[in-house]
């Protein structure tokens, strides 16, 4: 079996090197793209008061609405309750390093 060197592929490496040429790349901070997730999950947990209260008070005939709404709401809070925990699991991680 015949084992090719990394350098016979350069194309993985003509692709770093573009991306690294870009200045207009925007650095995405991690704080903000898991502040816009929180505001997304409390946007579904918004909509789907509003959806339940529209069903009590007959403006909705369908009750799949409000139950599918709820759900995906409920989904959304899990992932999100997901990716805190282990965030914070690297963080005690991290914190048990020595160094």
């Amino acid at each position: 079996m015949e084992i090719s060197a990394v350098n016979a592929h350069p194309s993985v490496f003509e692709l770093s090197e573009k991306n690294r040429d870009k200045k207009d790349i925007k650095s995405v901070d991690f704080f903000d793209v898991f502040n816009e997730a929180l505001k997304k999950v409390d946007s579904l947990q918004k909509e789907v008061d509003a959806l339940t209260l529209q069903y009590l008070a007959g403006g909705i005939d369908s009750i799949h609405e409000v139950v599918i709404a709820a759900e995906r709401a409920n989904l959304t809070l899990q992932l999100a309750v997901q990716i805190r925990n282990k965030v914070i699991e690297a963080y005690q991680e991290i914190s048990r390093m020595q160094i």
